[in-house]
């Protein structure tokens, strides 16, 4: 009897033993937090040089992480950028990977590798909170049922979604492919074609608008006091308001953190800031000199440093690898008039480049990236020409997952250049937005068009992008376009 109880106190500690091991080496895998800001420039943040509004948590990232000069999103048009960011594929490879109606259909494949899915496979527990923009449901969509597929069908175990943006219809937030606080005697219908409804509209009843005015588009149906893109009727119960964005996505995004603290997790936390509309929580207006942008740059540092909190306070922040970056560079005036253009004053959100949203010059891609892991990154700052296209084959390597042939094939593995122990770029970049450009090392060169001469710039010397030197360099201009062209039939 003496022997059987000598066996079982061993056989306890045994299993102790090698659970512990276990957990161990589960907890090798970091957890991973990717901060997507929306329409942040270069600029746009204190430590590249902001005025006018003050970004401290973003600033603490960036001082005890490593930061990028030359780091950039694909394009300069949000969609296409996010559709590279979760596929490591280019935009162009897809034809529907453009600026999307609030109501298309999912633009990535379910059978397509994605960075949440890979993660998954790794053993991650995933989540996406926030502005999504690529599209819900297969084209016939009932709003009022199951919105299949969606986030959850690409490798999201968790998801609470902005189903397009800010001004685009429908105004209700979709939580694992249902619309929350729907009343079903009251249901949802969208429509892009034509008016439906009896509700006021931006073109018909401007004395309806009043939260924000429209300067060009942004005039059919009015919802919360603002004109938005695109036409609903019903759901009045489900309706955001968009001064609550903050509150509501980062307490999401901080309830998915704190449910999966004992399990490696990937969080996608796509912010709805700084896009327009751009309507602030009253507690941040005022915060900055620059009216409504200034004081939405201000809202979307204060949900950084939730987040950053909150990673201290249930002690993982030391095994948490966070990413922040944004979906393109900065515009001042999209569709409202909030003052934007008038209280800029002497700050400039693109930093030294050229170019914003929408634009093939640098400032349309080049914008902020931070990566930050305590103990692991050194702080610092990387020169290196880097993509976010790359962050798929990156991290599949940091967490030890293969990707299937023909997946993610303009995805480079950049590991030891993200982690700071090396200084290797990309060779060649391309940069998507109303038109394209390539880079190859300083030289930049922007593909011409019917009603545009070819652009070519060399950035050494030039970094704002005003001197063109198409003619001045016709061979060096023949190498860019050819080279455009072998990496657009490329696909490795």
């Amino acid at each position: 009897m003496r022997n059987k109880k000598i066996y079982i106190v061993f056989g306890l500690i045994g299993g102790l033993v090698l659970a512990g091991f276990v957990g161990k080496k589960r907890n090798k895998k970091p957890n991973i937090v990717l901060i997507y800001v929306d329409d942040l420039g270069y600029g746009d943040v204190g430590y590249n040089g902001a005025k006018g509004v003050k970004t401290p948590n973003i600033d603490k990232l960036a001082q005890n992480g490593l930061t990028f000069t030359d780091g950039h999103c694909t394009a300069s048009i949000c969609t296409p950028s996010r559709y590279s960011l979760l596929t490591g594929e280019y935009a162009f490879r897809n034809k529907k990977a453009r600026i999307l109606p609030g109501n298309a259909p999912l633009l990535i494949d379910t059978k397509q590798t994605t960075l949440a899915s890979m993660l998954k496979k790794a053993g991650y527990i995933t989540g996406v909170v926030g502005k999504w923009h690529l599209g819900l449901g297969n084209g016939t969509l009932n709003w009022n049922s199951d919105i299949k597929p969606g986030p959850n069908e690409i490798g999201f175990d968790y998801s609470y979604l902005i189903p397009a943006t800010g001004d685009r219809v429908p105004c209700v937030f979709v939580e694992n492919n249902r619309i929350i606080n729907l009343d079903k005697n009251d249901p949802i219908e969208v429509n892009y074609k034509r008016k439906i409804g009896s509700g006021p509209t931006g073109k018909e009843n401007p004395e309806f608008l009043t939260k924000m005015v429209h300067s060009h588009g942004h005039d059919d149906s009015i919802i919360n006091g603002i004109g938005r893109i695109g036409y609903m009727t019903g759901g009045d119960s489900a309706k955001w308001k968009d001064e609550d964005f903050a509150d509501i996505l980062t307490n999401k995004a901080k309830n998915f953190i704190s449910s999966n603290k004992e399990n490696p997790f990937f969080l996608y936390f796509s912010y709805h800031d700084i896009h327009v509309p751009r309507v602030p929580h009253p507690r941040f207006v005022g915060k900055s000199i620059m009216g409504p942008r200034g004081d939405a740059i201000a809202q979307m540092d204060w949900c950084t440093g939730e987040v950053m909190n909150l990673l201290e306070e249930l002690g993982i922040e030391k095994n948490t690898l966070i990413i922040f970056a944004s979906d393109n560079g900065p515009v001042l005036d999209d569709g409202y008039k909030d003052r934007a253009v008038e209280l800029v004053g002497n700050h400039k959100p693109a930093g030294p480049f050229r170019g914003g949203k929408y634009s093939a010059f640098e400032g349309g891609t080049r914008t902020p990236l931070i990566i930050n892991w305590p103990n692991v990154i050194k702080p610092g700052q990387c020169d290196a020409m880097v993509s976010q296209i790359d962050f798929l084959t990156s991290l599949s390597k940091l967490v030890g997952q293969d990707l299937p042939e023909n997946q993610a094939v303009d995805s480079k593995d950049f590991l030891k250049t993200f982690l700071g122990k090396s200084n290797k770029g990309r060779k060649v970049l391309i940069e998507e937005g109303w038109h394209t450009g390539i880079r190859k090392g300083n030289w930049k060169y922007i593909r011409g068009t019917w009603k545009n001469k070819a652009q070519l710039y060399n950035l050494n010397e030039d970094i704002g992008e005003k001197k063109n030197l198409v003619d001045e360099f016709p061979q060096k201009t023949a190498e860019m376009e050819a080279l455009f062209k072998s990496e657009l039939l490329s696909e490795n």
